[in-house]
C-alpha cells in the first residue's frame, strides 16, 4: 500500500484469510457447578447499582465518602467527572438489559431520553474520548440490544457527538481531546498535547454512528485520524509513539507500550476491521506488524515461573520491564486476532499474557492485581539499536521487590499497588474461556467474585464498591478504599464477569465486537478476514533524542485524593 511505511516479517504470521470464521469453541457450554457465579455477579451488579441510585442516581460516580471524608454512613455522595449526565446509568443499561434486570433497564432508557447533552453543569471540559466510549458507545450498543429501538437513543449520541466533532480543529486530522461546552470549542494550545488512544478510540462507534444516522462525516473523522497515525514512522514497525500533537499532527517523543495512552488505538485497529471487513486494509496491517514488532522485541519471558509479558520501549530505545492492569487487554486482544487471522502464534501468546496477567492477581494477599507491575526476564541484545538488561524499570529495584518476584514472578511497581476496580484482566480472561472452553478461567472469574465480596464490597449493606489502596494488605479500613465506584464497574467488570458464566451463544464473539467499554456492536458473518501484509521496504531504526520530560504514566489513573475530591453539587 502506498504511503505504509510499516515493516513486517511474515514468519510471525500465519495465511491471513480463514473460511467459515469462528472464534469461539464449537458446543461450548457452562458447566452446571459454576451456575451459582452468574447470580453472585448480579447480585453484585444490583447491590452496587443500589448504593448509586440512592446516593448519587443522575450523576456519574457515587463515592463512598464525599468531600469531607466523615462517617461512611451519612456522608455517601457523588463526583461528576463526565459531564454530569449519569455516566453510571449509560454504562450499565446495556448490562442490565444483558443480565435481565428489567426496571433498571426501564428506568435507565427513560432516563437517558432526557439528558441534555449539550451543555454540562460540571464546569469541566468534555473529553471526546471518555465520552465517546461511555456515552455514544452505551447508547449505540443498547439500540442495538433492544431491537435497534427506539430511535431517541441514535438521536442522543448524535447530540454529543456534534458536539464532540468540535475536537476536530485545524489542518491536522488528529481531534483535540477536550472541549469547551460553554464556549463550544476544542481546548487548543501548545500544552494540550494528546496521545495515540484518545485519537484512535472514535471508529467504532463514530462509524456506527454514522450508519444510523447517514452523515458519513462521522466515520470519515475517525478513519482519518486512525490512518494518519498508522502511516507516521514509528519508533517500532506498527508500534506508534504514545503521544501526539494535534496541532502538527506528529508524534511526541518516541515511547511505546500496549498500556495507557496507547492501548485502545491498536485495539481498534483489529476490532474495527472486524466491525467492517469492508475498511481500508491498513487498519488490519498496521495491527498484524505491531504484534508483529511486539513478539520480536518486547515480549519476554520472566527468569521466575516463565510468565509472558510485554514490555515497553523508551525513547532512548531501552526496554522497559513494566506491565499494568490496562495493559491486560492485550491477551484478550492477541486471542480474537489470532483466532480471525487463524495464527496459532499469535493465539498461543495471548493465552500466556492472559495468564500471566492472572497471576498478578493470584501473587497478592488478596487475589487482586496491581495498578502496575514489573518483572525480570533474561538479558537481551534488543535490535533495532535497543538495549536490554532484563529488569530495568526507570525505578531501582529494590530486596523486597526481589523477594516478591522470586516468589511470584514479578513485583508490584513503586507506588502503584491500588486496584481502581479495573476490568482488563477479566475481560482477557473471558475470551480466553469463550475461545479454549478450559474451566481454569471459570475457576479464575470465581476467583474475583470472591475477592469482590470479600475485600470491595464497602460493609453496611449500602455502600457499593471500592477500590483498593493496597491489593497485597487484606486490612481494609475506610481510609484504604478507593472513594470511587466508577462507571466502568457497571460497563466492563460485572458485564465480563456475568458472560463468563453466561450460556456462551449469549453475545457469542462470532458475531458481536465489543468496544473499549465493554459495549457490544453487532459484527457481520465472514468468511475471510485480513489482507495480504504490505511490502517489506527496509525499517531504518532512528534514536530519537528523549523529551525532557518524566517517564510516561505506564497506567493512566483518574484516582484522586479523597482529601482533595470536590463533589459538584
Amino acid at each position: 500500500m502506498v504511503g505504509l511505511r510499516l515493516s513486517f516479517v511474515a514468519l510471525a504470521l500465519s495465511p491471513y484469510a480463514l473460511a467459515a470464521i469462528t472464534v469461539q469453541k464449537p458446543g461450548l457450554s457452562v458447566p452446571s457447578e459454576f451456575a451459582a457465579s452468574k447470580d453472585a455477579v448480579k447480585e453484585l451488579f444490583t447491590n452496587a447499582f443500589s448504593a448509586y441510585t440512592k446516593f448519587a442516581f443522575g450523576h456519574d460516580d457515587e463515592t463512598q465518602y464525599g468531600a469531607d471524608l466523615g462517617s461512611i454512613a451519612v456522608t455517601k455522595s457523588f463526583v461528576d467527572e463526565l459531564g454530569g449526565w449519569g455516566a453510571s446509568i449509560i454504562d450499565g443499561m446495556d448490562t442490565m438489559k444483558i443480565m435481565g434486570l428489567d426496571d433498571l433497564f426501564e428506568q435507565a432508557l427513560n432516563f437517558s431520553q432526557f439528558i441534555d447533552f449539550s451543555e454540562t453543569d460540571t464546569g469541566d471540559t468534555i473529553s471526546v474520548f471518555e465520552s465517546t466510549i461511555r456515552y455514544v458507545g452505551g447508547l449505540l450498543s443498547v439500540y442495538e440490544l433492544n431491537g435497534n429501538q427506539p430511535q431517541f437513543l441514535v438521536d442522543q449520541a448524535e447530540s454529543l457527538a456534534k458536539k464532540l466533532a468540535l475536537g476536530f480543529t485545524g489542518s491536522s486530522p488528529i481531534p483535540w481531546n477536550s472541549i469547551d461546552f460553554g464556549a463550544n470549542q476544542a481546548v487548543t494550545g501548545s500544552d494540550q498535547t494528546s496521545n495515540v488512544a484518545q485519537a484512535g478510540t472514535l471508529t467504532l462507534e463514530w462509524s456506527r454512528l454514522s450508519e444510523y444516522t447517514g452523515n458519513n462525516t462521522y466515520r470519515e473523522l475517525a478513519e482519518n485520524a486512525v490512518k494518519h497515525m498508522a502511516q507516521l514512522t514509528p519508533p517500532l514497525p506498527g508500534l506508534p509513539a504514545q503521544d501526539i500533537d494535534p496541532q502538527s499532527g506528529d508524534f511526541v517523543g518516541a515511547y511505546v507500550s500496549w498500556g495507557g495512552g496507547t492501548d485502545s488505538y491498536l485495539e481498534y485497529l483489529l476490532k474495527y476491521s472486524r466491525l467492517d471487513p469492508t475498511v481500508d486494509p491498513l487498519f488490519i496491517q498496521t495491527w498484524q506488524t505491531a504484534v508483529d514488532s511486539s513478539i520480536k522485541w518486547l515480549h519476554k519471558t520472566s527468569t521466575v515461573g516463565g510468565w509472558s509479558y510485554v514490555a515497553d520501549f523508551q525513547d532512548d530505545r531501552q526496554i522497559r520491564h513494566i506491565g499494568s492492569h490496562l495493559e491486560c487487554f492485550l491477551g484478550g486482544n492477541w486471542i480474537l486476532g489470532g483466532k480471525l487471522l487463524n495464527n496459532d502464534t499469535i493465539l498461543d501468546i495471548g493465552l500466556k499474557l492472559t495468564d500471566a496477567c492472572f497471576n498478578t492477581y493470584v501473587g497478592t494477599a488478596t487475589r487482586i492485581g496491581p495498578e502496575v507491575f514489573a518483572f525480570i526476564s533474561e538479558v537481551t541484545t534488543q535490535p533495532p539499536n535497543g538495549t536490554d538488561d532484563g529488569n530495568f524499570t526507570g525505578t531501582p529495584i529494590t530486596a523486597e521487590n526481589l523477594e516478591f518476584n522470586d516468589k511470584h514472578g514479578f513485583y508490584i511497581f513503586d507506588g502503584e499497588s491500588d486496584y481502581i476496580l479495573r476490568p482488563e484482566v477479566m475481560e482477557s480472561n473471558f475470551y480466553a474461556w469463550r475461545v479454549t472452553g478450559d474451566v481454569k478461567y471459570l475457576q479464575n472469574a470465581q476467583s474475583v467474585i470472591e475477592s469482590y465480596n470479600k475485600f470491595l464490597v464497602v460493609p453496611g449493606g449500602e455502600g457499593g464498591i471500592s477500590g483498593i489502596d493496597d491489593v497485597d494488605n487484606t486490612t481494609i479500613t475506610d481510609d484504604t478504599r478507593v472513594d470511587d465506584q466508577e462507571s466502568f464497574l457497571f460497563a466492563e467488570v460485572l458485564k465480563y464477569l456475568y458472560l463468563t458464566f453466561d450460556e456462551p451463544s449469549t453475545l457469542s464473539l462470532d458475531e458481536w465486537v465489543f468496544n473499549t467499554e465493554c459495549h457490544p456492536f453487532r459484527a457481520p458473518a465472514i468468511d475471510t478476514f485480513g489482507s495480504p501484509p504490505p511490502a517489506n521496504p527496509p525499517y531504518n531504526a532512528q534514536k530519537v533524542a528523549p523529551p525532557t520530560v518524566p517517564l510516561p504514566e505506564i497506567s493512566q489513573n483518574p484516582k484522586l485524593s479523597k482529601a482533595l475530591r470536590m463533589v459538584v453539587t
